[in-house]
């Protein structure tokens, strides 16, 4: 569906350590996110870094939502990829953990930015890694990348024989209804704790509804809809202040158009979530 691809291999895989030895060590103020949560892996940092209450020690610069440079990066970001790395010659693109000490990049690679907020930064927040619930943690991000994002868009794809759309289509709903029967005893996908699984989740129904939709036809995006613990769950969270403030459906349609080059199906007519339509300033946010 999507026949850009700038967001390719990280470039940057430094880690934040618990102290002066690692080179990068957890200290407030040093460090900036340098996001545009039109994007999944930044909408997950936005929230991620919402929930944990980092605003001070870890401030964020917002970049545009559809990336202004001709090879798909920021160019607002390519002083910082030049500084990291002489004459670097691929796309300036987000996430950016960034080092203000220095100039450089720390990370661009959205998993290991994700675990090091949660681990090593002494946050006022929620635990997102409780103890014990890393392997639930990444079965929930396993089921969400294969189960959901990539059938969704093998089901969506221009071209496609109906009899792979329909084999993708089955293991999307399938993936979709064990995640229902996850939400069938608890509020949250590991129990009564928001989690970073519930992060990775709800980015990813997002996306669902507001990205590979647009390339479903009427009678799959039907089938969809018929979770409703799931889409009650989403637009709980959709509410929540540390998730709200980041939802931008103008900007994710922005970026998604600039970027696809699939057709559109008779889906992207079907409304799944009223989410919300007037979202708070993050500046107004003060808590989770």
């Amino acid at each position: 569906m999507s026949a850009i691809s700038p967001e390719a291999v990280p470039s940057f895989r430094s880690r934040i350590g618990r102290d002066a030895r690692s080179g990068y060590p957890a200290v407030p103020h040093r460090y900036r996110l340098h996001l545009s949560p039109s994007g999944p892996s930044c909408l997950r940092i936005a929230i991620t870094h919402g929930l944990l209450g980092l605003d001070e020690a870890l401030p964020v610069t917002t970049l545009p939502a559809v990336p202004d440079a001709p090879d798909g990066g920021h160019l607002a970001l390519r002083p910082l990829y030049q500084a990291s790395a002489h004459l670097y010659p691929g796309p300036a693109v987000a996430p950016v953990l960034s080092d203000d000490w220095t100039g450089r990049i720390v990370s661009t690679h959205a998993p290991d930015i994700l675990e090091d907020l949660g681990r090593r930064f002494d946050a006022p927040g929620p635990r997102l890694h409780p103890d014990g619930a890393d392997r639930r943690i990444e079965a929930v991000g396993r089921l969400c990348e294969q189960g959901v994002d990539a059938a969704a868009q093998r089901a969506g794809r221009s071209g496609a024989g109906p009899a792979a759309r329909e084999a993708a289509l089955a293991v999307l709903l399938r993936s979709l209804g064990a995640l229902e029967r996850r939400l069938a005893s608890a509020p949250y996908v590991l129990g009564g704790e928001l989690t970073a699984a519930d992060v990775r989740l709800w980015v990813t129904l997002v996306q669902l509804d507001t990205v590979h939709r647009w390339h479903l036809d009427a009678a799959a995006v039907y089938r969809l809809t018929d979770h409703p613990r799931l889409w009650s769950y989403a637009r709980r969270l959709a509410a929540h202040p540390a998730f709200a403030p980041h939802l931008d459906l103008d900007a994710i349609a922005r970026r998604h158009h600039a970027r696809c080059r699939g057709e559109e199906a008779a889906g992207a007519a079907i409304r799944i979530v009223a989410w919300p339509s007037r979202l708070p300033d993050p500046a107004t946010v003060t808590g989770p």
